[in-house]
């Protein structure tokens, strides 16, 4: 106990102890350049949670916007002297805390040795703010369409796998700061349905049009209209790998499709390539591989990307 009270009066030279049982402790707290009057009455088993703060009105002027922390250091501080550390951080920092955010981009806050826990509290709403645009273009996104992956995305997620039907679908990476412009787009499934729908994009990318949303700017560029969830699903839509019957494995997704426009079977790249490989009818070429469909005996091609055949 003796140790703590030394680190006190080290720390706090001017916030002393009034009696014996040092339950009074009154003097002067430095923050933001000035001294400023404090008084602590603690109980009598010393519990700081049970504390009383008096301080003078310049004093709690700062501490203002604080009160919720200021509790809350009270409830948890072990002892006066971390309570004390805990006050003085709230009044002023050394240096610039870590903020943790869900946000797409980077939250870099603007901070100065006087700075304040208000301070980046307002630059934190200012960036909040700043994101909306692009918020509500993910959450019109999430709410129209069918997005299959990820299947609970967070905040700071840009992308969307959205499905198409005809078991296809088209990925996008939207740019949080300019979230109406055109994302980077790519499509997923046979052939004979994302070719014209790549045609398409290319064909009308100059309707792109920034004051309307980024939804409808895909439904007009493509010409189309992305299909709900329910309606997808009372249709003959698989997601899942023809090979294993799974939608996830080991983190990747069915994006290899059977390009029989009567099959469509979506496919793991793994399975797939493991399923030609045993077939004696398969044959390679570099890292492309030739055989025939599990489900429909059409041949199917499999390019492997990142492995060596």
């Amino acid at each position: 106990m003796a140790g703590t009270e030394g680190t006190l009066l080290r720390q706090f030279p001017l916030f002393l102890p009034q009696n014996r049982a040092k339950t009074v402790y009154e003097g002067f707290i430095s923050a933001q350049g000035k001294d400023f009057h404090l008084r602590i009455v603690l109980p009598e088993d010393l519990q700081v949670k049970n504390a009383r703060l008096l301080c003078s009105w310049q004093l709690k002027a700062i501490l203002n916007g604080y009160h919720q922390i200021v509790q809350q250091r009270m409830q948890h501080s072990a002892d006066l002297m971390s309570f004390m550390m805990e006050l003085k951080m709230i009044l002023y920092p050394a240096e610039s805390p870590d903020c943790f955010v869900d946000f797409p981009v980077p939250f870099s806050i603007s901070w100065t040795p006087q700075g304040s826990l208000i301070s980046i509290h307002s630059q934190f709403l200012a960036a909040l703010e700043s994101l909306k645009a692009f918020w509500d273009v993910m959450d019109e996104i999430d709410e129209k369409t069918w997005v299959l992956e990820p299947e609970k995305p967070t905040r700071r997620a840009t992308a969307r796998r959205i499905a198409l039907g005809n078991n296809a679908s088209i990925n996008i990476e939207v740019d949080p700061r300019h979230p109406t412009m055109l994302p980077e787009c790519c499509f997923l499934g046979a052939d004979h349905v994302v070719k014209p729908l790549g045609i398409k994009l290319s064909r009308n990318i100059h309707l792109w049009d920034p004051e309307n949303s980024l939804l409808q700017n895909l439904k007009d560029v493509l010409e189309i209209d992305f299909p709900a969830r329910g309606i997808l699903e009372k249709s003959d839509f698989t997601m899942d790998c023809g090979i294993c019957y799974a939608y996830q494995l080991d983190g990747t997704i069915p994006d290899q499709v059977c390009g029989n426009p009567q099959c469509g079977q979506p496919f793991h790249q793994i399975c797939l390539y493991e399923w030609l490989r045993g077939l004696l009818t398969s044959r390679q070429s570099f890292n492309i591989i030739f055989g025939e469909c599990p489900y429909c005996s059409k041949p199917i091609t499999l390019k492997m990307s990142g492995r060596k055949p």
